[in-house]
């Protein structure tokens, strides 16, 4: 019963948000079913934030290797949770001037926002930055011409990347405007435009077929991966 009971629960929730796409009356369902969604979220938004203070307050307890690392985890998810929840610094809405809670944690200004503008976006972007390095190393060992696919990836990455800096446009300015598609930023916008959005599509077309079969799996109780063990 333990694997029957949510088994059923997902295939008819399943089947549910199917039948909302074709048959209207059962929009409302598919409405209801939302909101049970949005619940069942929230309750997995409160077991996750649990686990992660009781994981890292262990680690810190016990002072094992990184429980420094967890000391700063804890303390951003405290400061973010309290800021956010008691609209720290959001400033009064236009219609209710008088209740300081009334705004929108976003609002700019805000506690939220300014830990989101001034803490977050520069840790994302460092991040990324140091990801560069790592891509740059990656590339240079993927880019050795040693095949003819190789040899693919590499001419077709040397045209993108000159394509798209100044040098590229300079060492092709002499080419007439009627072979504008054979300049390096040109060849640069057909790739992109034709090669990529192809692969891109491709992929994307892939991904769905997966999703609809892994889906329709779930809905009629052949695949109950998601709910663990086979062993009741």
């Amino acid at each position: 019963m333990r694997r029957t009971i949510p088994a059923v629960i997902a295939g008819v929730s399943g089947t549910v948000m199917i039948l909302a796409f074709f048959i209207p009356p059962a929009q409302k369902w598919q409405q209801t079913a939302e909101i049970w969604f949005t619940i069942l979220a929230a309750i997995a938004f409160l077991i996750g934030g649990t686990n992660l203070c009781l994981h890292h307050l262990k680690k810190v307890a016990h002072q094992q290797a990184g429980w420094g690392f967890s000391a700063v985890t804890l303390i951003a998810f405290f400061v973010t949770v309290i800021v956010g929840l008691l609209k720290i610094g959001v400033p009064a809405a236009a219609k209710y001037p008088d209740h300081p809670w009334s705004g929108s944690y976003m609002d700019e200004g805000g506690g939220i926002w300014w830990l989101y503008e001034y803490v977050m976006s520069p840790i994302i972007a460092t991040m990324f930055s140091l990801l560069a390095f790592y891509v740059a190393s990656a590339a240079f060992r993927a880019f050795r011409a040693k095949n003819v696919e190789a040899m693919l990836l590499l001419a077709t990455a040397f045209i993108v990347l000159l394509g798209r800096t100044y040098a590229g446009t300079a060492l092709t300015s002499w080419m007439p405007e009627s072979l504008s598609a054979l300049t390096l930023p040109g060849l640069t916008g057909v790739i992109m435009a034709v090669f990529t959005t192809a692969g891109q599509r491709a992929i994307m077309i892939g991904i769905a077929l997966g999703i609809a079969a892994i889906s329709l799996r779930i809905i009629l109780g052949l695949d109950r991966s998601y709910l663990g063990s086979d062993k009741d």
